[in-house]
């Protein structure tokens, strides 16, 4: 069954019960990328395999979980309580029938769950990935799921937050069968470091452009 990577940053009080309810035979790597609330400890101490990523970025932590996964599906979820690993089965089954290489999960918000500049900014890079690459998604949500191997050929450079927007370009122009899937998104526990504030979602913008300038897109 499929390995789920985990980036995380200080998220202790999210990961039991997140670790408790994945699916079985869907093994947490769990990527510590400069907690100092204990995360990395709390994961190791409930079953995860746990991955120490020193260079910060959520790309960096995404690349170092890529790098520890030997199944041949991987999956890629947040881990502040936000999405329900439940939800796997579904992001995954279709990569695992080989019915598509890449599959996203959509967020379906629940009200105050995903704040408007993060929506919008989320809403205007998808629009541009179907003007430039015909590619009709309605969200590059976090929950995703496609096959190790193709992923590490897939030439993925960007260690920041481009990282997602990144992999879902380069599968589209390496002709990839990219598909969505609804996922409920519920508020996060604890604080968002990142899409959470305003100044977190410019970052993070910024960083996509930079993918999108890269790419040629």
């Amino acid at each position: 069954m499929p390995d789920v990577v985990l980036p995380v940053l200080d998220e202790a009080a999210a990961l039991p019960d997140l670790l408790a309810a994945m699916p079985t035979g869907f093994r947490p790597i769990v990527v510590d990328n400069g907690s100092t609330d204990g995360s990395g400890r709390i994961a190791a101490e409930l079953g995860a395999l746990v991955v120490t990523e020193p260079e910060r970025g959520f790309g960096a932590a995404c690349w170092a979980g890529l790098g520890a996964a030997t199944d041949d599906v991987v999956c890629f979820m947040d881990a502040d309580g936000s999405l329900d690993p439940a939800d796997l089965l579904r992001v995954a089954e279709p990569v695992s029938l080989e019915q598509a290489d890449l599959v996203l999960g959509a967020r379906l918000a629940e009200r105050g769950s995903w704040p408007a500049h993060a929506r919008v900014a989320n809403r205007y890079l998808a629009g541009r990935l179907g003007r430039s690459l015909g590619l009709q998604l309605r969200d590059l949500g976090p929950m995703r799921a496609a096959r190790r191997e193709a992923l590490l050929g897939l030439g993925l450079v960007d260690r920041r937050f481009g990282w997602p927007l990144e992999m879902v370009v380069l599968a589209s122009q390496a002709g990839w069968r990219v598909r969505e899937v609804d996922v409920p998104y519920r508020a996060r526990v604890g604080r968002s470091k990142v899409t959470g504030t305003l100044q977190g979602t410019l970052r993070t913008v910024g960083d996509m452009r930079t993918v999108l300038r890269r790419a040629g897109v």
